[in-house]
């Protein structure tokens, strides 16, 4: 109102009845307004203070799998391979396929995996696990069976 009174009065088109106590209330209106709209535009908030805790889930991935494979030819490696992209641990067992036919799955399998930034490791004989990289795998058995090896020959 009081900018509609400061328009009038420009013009001498206000009345003449006019009140200086409605001029006091236009002010306090005003006065208001402007308040009200500061408290919108700028809201104080207090952040909150993080509390320091010692508390670790120890469940990180909840149903993890391991998958275990015997592949019958190189067909089946890209199977292997949706299960590692999937985040699951696979076990392969290439005993029953032939010697160039692991040779193959080998090379597929370990692209899949440096690809996936996971990795790939011997267990034992035509027997591999490949783990995505949410998996560490820590030892290595396939140095236990040459251990075993150099045993059994110097027998």
């Amino acid at each position: 109102m009081g900018v509609m009174n400061r328009i009038l009065n420009m013009f001498s088109v206000q009345d003449e009845e006019y009140d200086y106590a409605d001029r006091d209330r236009d002010r306090e209106r005003e006065e208001h307004a402007e308040e009200y709209e500061q408290e919108i535009e700028a809201p104080t908030f207090e952040p909150r203070k993080a509390k320091a805790s010692n508390v670790v889930s120890i469940h990180t991935q909840k149903g993890s799998k391991v998958v275990l494979c015997e592949p019958r030819s190189y067909d089946e490696a890209q199977e292997i391979a949706d299960h590692l992209r999937s985040r699951r641990s696979v076990v392969i067992n290439l005993q029953r396929v032939r010697t160039d036919q692991a040779l193959r799955i080998i090379d597929f399998l370990s692209g899949t995996v440096y690809a996936l930034s996971g990795n790939i490791s011997k267990l034992g004989s035509n027997i591999f696990l490949c783990v995505p990289e949410n998996v560490e795998i820590q030892g290595s058995i396939a140095e236990m069976f040459a251990e075993d090896m150099e045993y059994k020959q110097s027998r």
